[in-house]
C-alpha cells in the first residue's frame, strides 16, 4: 500500500523515529527532509543536498548532507555544523547512512555525476566526535545497517553488486577483513539500501526490480516484497511494534514512459506482517 503519496525524484534515507513514532526520508537530489506519522505529514526545505539521519533526541537529528555532518532541530529548524565530509571533494555528495547498535553514525560518499562515480565513494563512522575513514574507493556505497548483537556490520556497492559484511568491536568499529555477504555479479540485481531484522534477516532494495528481497545470515534467499515502482531504493522496520516495512522509491533515470507505466514512483510503500524490525540507536555524540 502506499504510506504517503508525495513523489520524490530520489527517496532515499528512510527510518523510523521511536521517540516521535513517525517515519522520515528523504529526496536526495531535492534537498528535503519529509516525514509522516500516519496523520500528519511535515517537510522541510534544507539549503544542501541531504542523504541519511540518526536521531539524538525527540526533536534533534544528525544529518549527513553534501557538506558534512550537522545537528537539525526539527521544531526550530536551525542547524548547527558538526564535522565537514570530504570538503576537498565538492564533486560528491552523501548517500546512505545508519546508526549502528553502539550510536556510532556510519555515512558514505558517492560522486553527483554518475560518469565518474567508479572509485570515488567512500564510508566513514563519526563515533563520540571522531569521523573516521573506513572503506574508500568504493563508486555507489549502499546497504549499511547491523546484524541484532551489533558485532557485524553490512554494506554494499552497488556498482560492483556486491554486498559484504564486517565483524565489529564492542565499541562499534570494524575488526579485520570484510568477507563477501551476496555476489550479484553478472545478474540483474543491484543492491541499494538495506535493514536487518530482529531475526538478523537482511532486506535489501533493489534498485529497477520493484522489490525488497530478504536473506538469511547465511546468505540464503528467502523471500520478496514487491512495491509498484521500479526504482526501490531503501526500506526501513517501523509502526506499531516495528512490524511495518516502508520502502522508499525514486523517479531519477525514468523515462516518461516508464513514470507513466509506474504512476506510483517515488511515493513511499507500506507493508505490513512481514517481520518484526528493531529500533535505531541514538546517536552517541
Amino acid at each position: 500500500m502506499i504510506y504517503d503519496s508525495r513523489p520524490c525524484t530520489l527517496g532515499e534515507g528512510v527510518f523510523w523515529h521511536p521517540l516521535r513514532q513517525s517515519l522520515f526520508w528523504f529526496d536526495i537530489t531535492a534537498g528535503r527532509l519529509l516525514s509522516n506519522d500516519g496523520v500528519r505529514q511535515q517537510m522541510w526545505q534544507l539549503p544542501q543536498m541531504v542523504s541519511a539521519a540518526g536521531v539524538l533526541s525527540h526533536d534533534e537529528l544528525l544529518i549527513c548532507g553534501e557538506a558534512g555532518l550537522f545537528r537539525f532541530n526539527l521544531e526550530t529548524q536551525s542547524s548547527t555544523h558538526v564535522v565537514a565530509l570530504e570538503p576537498d571533494k565538492p564533486a560528491n555528495r552523501s548517500n546512505d547512512g545508519k546508526v549502528d547498535r553502539q550510536g556510532g553514525f556510519w555515512v558514505s560518499t558517492m560522486g553527483k555525476d554518475g560518469a565518474t562515480r567508479h572509485g570515488k565513494g567512500a564510508i566513514y563512522r563519526w563515533f563520540k566526535g571522531e569521523l573516521r575513514l573506513l572503506y574508500p574507493n568504493l563508486s555507489i556505497p549502499n546497504a549499511i545497517c547491523f546484524a541484532p548483537d551489533g558485532q557485524s556490520a553490512y554494506f554494499a556497492d552497488t556498482g560492483q553488486q556486491k554486498v559484504w559484511r564486517v565483524a565489529l568491536d564492542d565499541a562499534g568499529w570494524p575488526v579485520g577483513t570484510p568477507t563477501v555477504y551476496l555476489d550479484f555479479t553478472g545478474t540483474e540485481i543491484y543492491p541499494d539500501g538495506a535493514t536487518v531484522d530482529a531475526a538478523g534477516n537482511f532486506w535489501n532494495a533493489q534498485w529497477g526490480m520493484g522489490r525488497v528481497a530478504c536473506y538469511a545470515p547465511n546468505g540464503a534467499f528467502l523471500s520478496e516484497v514487491k512495491v509498484d515502482a521500479p526504482h526501490s531504493s531503501c526500506p526501513a522496520f517501523g509502526g506499531a511494534e516495528m512490524r511495518t516495512l516502508f520502502v522508499t522509491t525514486a523517479l531519477e533515470d525514468m523515462s516518461d514512459a516508464a513514470k507513466a507505466a509506474f504512476p506510483h514512483s517515488g511515493m513511499v510503500f507500506a507493508v505490513g506482517g512481514v517481520a518484526k524490525g528493531l529500533a535505531d540507536a541514538l546517536v552517541a555524540l
